[in-house]
């Protein structure tokens, strides 16, 4: 099981002023390969633009793995994210995978887009497979319009850029079953990814006469002693999920009331003991995320067990 780390770390802090984004964006991803991470995934925020970083990351690391998890499609034409993308990708040498969401819908309005939420999201991925894979679009839809003047030879450089949908709930489980070629399913734990997401995903691509996407399973935590202040730092940053429909029935599924609990926090033990059973859920790989829930020391060596039960397997 490839294991990989979303950066920023501390997503919820604002940055020093003076502070450049994207060389301390670069600094972090130098440290995880450094201590064996071969995956580096960057989270879209409102400052930098996390298809730009990853291509930096990818040009500057040849051996890591560089995708996002992940960037809203609202603000994106899908002409527009398939260049991004592409351009991603032939600086990583072919290393580049692209995890995009609907996000929320209050930030979708603020785009202007107030088109049904699936229907849209559909007729995207639609359109951005077509540009991922041959070049070029004549896509007329209800909620969409993308064409393209000429073909682009980008695609002929590499195998096509992955597309990785975030998906939690049974429409867009369905979705990434159907148009997608991997699913991120957020706020998710094991108990629910074995029991809901990875059967309908695979019931969903069954009946579309499709492979199973790769499922990436993300979860949040750090290995600390520092377990109570960790929990603390987790519910303040993850409580307001609880509180979202969607994720709430997840985390009813989950049979637990407190997004925070789906954090690992605790020591090397606990950590092991956390990727195995998303392993055994059926997890191809799984994003480790908030690893700064606890001091620097307890984020570093976070991430050197990270990169070792990587190597190992997830054992």
């Amino acid at each position: 099981m490839r294991i990989g780390v979303a950066l920023p770390t501390d997503y919820y802090k604002q940055l020093t002023p003076g502070v450049n984004p994207v060389e301390y964006l670069l600094d972090q991803a130098r440290k995880l390969a450094e201590l064996g991470v071969s995956a580096v995934w960057l989270t879209q925020r409102f400052d930098y633009d996390a298809l730009a970083v990853a291509a930096l990351i990818g040009r500057e690391l040849p051996g890591t793995t560089v995708g996002t998890a992940i960037v809203p499609i609202h603000p994106r034409h899908p002409s527009a994210l398939a260049m991004q993308a592409q351009t991603a990708q032939a600086a990583g040498g072919g290393r580049f995978e692209l995890g995009l969401g609907l996000s929320l819908p209050e930030i979708a309005a603020g785009y202007g887009n107030t088109h049904p939420r699936i229907r849209y999201l559909r007729e995207y991925l639609t359109a951005l497979r077509e540009l991922l894979y041959t070049g070029a679009v004549d896509h007329t839809g209800e909620t969409l319009v993308a064409r393209s003047p000429t073909r682009s030879t980008m695609p002929a450089l590499h195998s096509p850029v992955p597309i990785l949908l975030a998906a939690s709930g049974p429409l867009t489980l369905r979705v990434a079953a159907e148009l997608a070629d991997g699913a991120l399913p957020l706020l998710t734990g094991p108990k629910t990814l074995a029991d809901f997401t990875i059967p309908t995903l695979a019931r969903r691509a069954a009946a579309a006469g499709r492979t199973m996407p790769r499922v990436l399973g993300m979860v949040g935590g750090v290995m600390t002693a520092d377990v109570a202040g960790a929990r603390e730092r987790a519910a303040q940053q993850m409580d307001r999920y609880g509180k979202i429909p969607a994720y709430r029935a997840l985390l009813d599924r989950e049979n637990i009331t407190d997004p925070a609990e789906l954090a690992v926090i605790g020591d090397e033990q606990a950590m092991a003991d956390a990727v195995a059973r998303y392993a055994e859920a059926g997890a191809d790989e799984l994003i480790f995320a908030l690893t700064a829930l606890g001091s620097a020391r307890d984020e570093e060596r976070t991430w050197a067990l990270l990169g070792e039960l990587s190597r190992s397997g997830g054992h």
